[in-house]
């Protein structure tokens, strides 16, 4: 598949079968953020990917206990995939995906979000061509705000300067594919 046709195809899924991604993918698709665009060429980012069911569920409700609703500027994400915006009692911020991919940033770096979500984009590029479903979650540093979210961070050897910025959960849809939302016009203009 062409890369326009990757970027055209790919979608964010929100209900995930049990199956397991297999090792070699969850290394590819790492091996894909780690090689993203980032600040100066510094690679001040840190992924660890996790193939553990069990744990990715823990991450997945520690990332929704802090959530605060009212910050949301929006109020419907999708009818097919609802998000945590649209369903109030969906309790696992990674809607039970088998895997997760984190990344993490240097604190006060300037850059650290965008070299964050370029890490992001192109892992979940990788996922489509290998027909795994993602999707890309935030709240990354309320995750691991409580003294069990720090103590897995010193678990998986975190540097103490870095934070949680975003995450890219992983596995198989459940259910069909979803339709592309239509492009909204007058969003790309040409100035010459």
């Amino acid at each position: 598949m062409e890369l326009m046709d990757l970027i055209k195809n790919r979608r964010s899924i929100r209900k995930y079968t049990n199956e397991q991604i297999s090792r070699e993918a969850l290394e590819k698709i790492l091996e894909a953020g780690a090689c993203a665009p980032n600040a100066g060429g510094g690679q001040r980012s840190m992924i660890i990917g996790i193939r553990n069911k069990e744990l990715t569920t823990k991450i997945g409700i520690m990332n929704m206990e802090k959530f605060d609703r009212s910050k949301l500027l929006g109020g419907y994400v999708s009818k097919e995939q609802p998000s945590v915006i649209d369903d109030t009692t969906i309790k696992n911020g990674f809607y039970g995906a088998p895997s997760v991919a984190m990344i993490f940033c240097q604190n006060n770096f300037a850059f650290r979000i965008a070299d964050a979500f370029c890490c992001a984009e192109n892992m979940v590029l990788q996922a489509t061509e290998l027909e795994i479903s993602s999707c890309i979650i935030s709240r990354g540093e309320e995750t691991f705000a409580s003294e069990e979210g720090q103590a897995l961070l010193r678990q998986w050897e975190v540097p103490e300067n870095y934070s949680a910025v975003c995450f890219v959960i992983l596995g198989y849809i459940d259910g069909e594919q979803p339709h592309a939302k239509p492009q909204k016009q007058d969003r790309v203009k040409i100035i010459e």
